[in-house]
């Protein structure tokens, strides 16, 4: 039976265990799929011995995406264009690294949620590991414009500058970047939230206005009903709120089929975790 994990320090709350058993019954794979402690400090050493163990891939979460980068002995562009890995898969010596969360956002929003991205402007708020990792999906799915958002403006500056390396040559996409104050009198269609504000009860000082009719924000955390982020943009007048739980199930379904060549469906998993949650 094929070895998987999930890596992060802590783990135990992790969702990821469950949403891969679940796809492995699902799909008649066999393969077993645990939850490891990794050491702060020790995380190459913890994959090493989880490899030596007949290991076949690992999910990496916080805090050590950038140490998974850095072990990966060869990186999809995604990864490359995230600068963080949440994904290993071993083969033999090779250590291929891929970040999937940005896949994961794209097929909630635009398939889970029916919110196509094509055409449409777009604003993502926050300029680190979250936002990084949802660039390239982003771009790949030919929005209208980008706007790149975050209270350090140079920050924000940096990833525009990563969005434009990483980029479809030729590509009439327009990119901004800037401060949250820049953001007054313009409007959008999808607004993601990747800043790490809901994890401390707070939300993005955002200008009022933002939203176009019909609008969606969307949240890449999620928990039990609505986070400070998705209750501002109701007073704000987004037509349309989500936490980020699909985006959990979809990123992992990207992994899933990675190593298995084979992608299972998301919509019981999530209805299940959706349930649990609220119940």
């Amino acid at each position: 039976m094929d070895r998987y994990a999930v890596i992060g320090n802590p783990i135990a709350h992790s969702k990821s265990p469950r949403i891969h058993a679940f796809y492995a019954a699902q799909t008649a794979q066999a393969l077993s799929y645990e939850a490891l402690l990794g050491p702060i400090g020790g995380f190459a050493d913890c994959v090493d011995a989880f490899r030596a163990a007949g290991g076949r891939g690992m999910n990496v979460t916080v805090p050590f995406k950038l140490d998974a980068y850095a072990y990966a002995t060869r990186l999809t562009a995604r990864a490359e264009a995230a600068g963080a890995v949440n994904t290993l898969a071993f083969t033999g010596d090779e250590v291929l690294g891929d970040n999937t969360d940005g896949a994961g956002i794209l097929q909630d929003i635009t398939v889970n949620l029916g919110c196509p991205v094509a055409s449409k402007r777009v604003l993502l708020l926050g300029a680190g590991g979250a936002a990084r990792g949802t660039l390239l999906p982003l771009l790949d799915a030919r929005p209208a414009s980008v706007f790149i958002a975050n209270r350090t403006a140079a920050k924000a500056a940096d990833l525009r500058a990563l969005a434009e390396r990483f980029g479809q040559p030729g590509s009439n996409i327009t990119l901004q970047a800037g401060g949250l104050a820049e953001l007054a009198g313009q409007q959008f269609d999808v607004v993601i939230n990747a800043t790490s504000a809901s994890l401390s009860d707070a939300a993005p000082d955002l200008p009022a206005g933002l939203y176009a009719p019909g609008a969606l924000a969307y949240d890449m955390m999620y928990g039990k009903g609505d986070t400070p982020f998705m209750q501002a943009a109701r007073a704000q007048g987004a037509a349309r709120l989500s936490d980020g739980l699909g985006m959990l199930v979809e990123q992992a379904a990207e992994s899933f089929a990675l190593w298995r060549g084979v992608r299972p469906d998301t919509a019981p998993v999530l209805a299940e975790l959706r349930a649990a949650l609220q119940g």
